[in-house]
């Protein structure tokens, strides 16, 4: 009732208001079952801007900072963000990162449609950046597919370090479903998640334009911070969505 209240009537209609969206490739979005959104990661502004143009609830798995903070700040995050179709998510590794990958793939075989970043957080510098494998193993698991997802310009709308949201329009681009149901049984298998992951990358790579490069997005921001502190960082080639045959590593294209 909360996000249906938050979505329809009090968040969703100022949204769209406000920002005008260009939205390509919904019909890709399945009307029913299980499903994987792959978006590239931008803005936090990208959480709010895609499930409002998705006619079906979207779930996206969030640190599980937002929903422990104490006092009546920390409740009001909770409430909010539980009301947004967010679910807590505790990233410190180990159980903790297994039992994220369980709840995923439970909400997945139950019906829902989730929201994932394969990028594991948001671009630090407004390319796209290696995927984490999680995504692959709870795509296997479930035995889903994967709409990759193009969030265009919100990094505009909701720079890094700004609190304010400006007026831009927006594009969001659906790609078609990826079906991996030929690696059926292989979860677990790195080099098949890899291979996936790599694959998921690339069909946004293609979708969203960007610039690919074959570091993961935490290590960009590591050597943006050395260069921001004087230390020339070495940084792999990049490849772009028109002059790349293929992402690095992969087997796509």
């Amino acid at each position: 009732m909360l996000y249906r209240l938050l979505k329809y009537v009090l968040i969703g209609p100022l949204l769209k208001l406000l920002w005008p969206t260009k939205v390509t490739g919904r019909e890709h979005i399945p009307a029913a079952g299980g499903a994987i959104l792959a978006s590239n990661h931008l803005a936090v502004a990208d959480s709010f801007f895609m499930p409002v143009r998705v006619p079906r609830r979207v779930t996206f798995p969030a640190k599980s900072e937002y929903f422990t903070e104490k006092g009546v700040k920390g409740r009001l995050k909770k409430w909010f963000f539980t009301g947004v179709g967010q679910i807590p998510i505790d990233r410190s590794g180990g159980t903790a990162a297994q039992a994220a990958l369980d709840t995923a793939i439970r909400l997945l075989r139950e019906g829902s449609l989730l929201g994932i970043y394969p990028e594991g957080t948001r671009s630090p510098d407004g390319r796209l950046h290696k995927g984490k494998t999680g995504v692959a193993r709870i795509a296997l698991e479930a035995g889903v597919p994967v709409v990759p997802v193009a969030m265009i310009g919100t990094d505009k709308v909701n720079p890094i370090g700004s609190k304010m949201w400006w007026p831009r329009r927006l594009e969001i681009r659906f790609g078609a479903p990826l079906d991996f149901s030929r690696y059926e049984g292989l979860s677990g298998d790195r080099f098949v998640e890899r291979s996936i992951t790599d694959e998921i990358m690339y069909a946004l790579m293609e979708l969203s334009g960007q610039e690919y490069v074959d570091i993961y997005a935490a290590r960009a921001k590591e050597l943006l911070a050395a260069e921001a502190a004087g230390v020339r960082p070495q940084v792999p080639a990049q490849t772009s969505a028109t002059d790349a045959d293929r992402v690095p590593e992969t087997k796509a294209g």
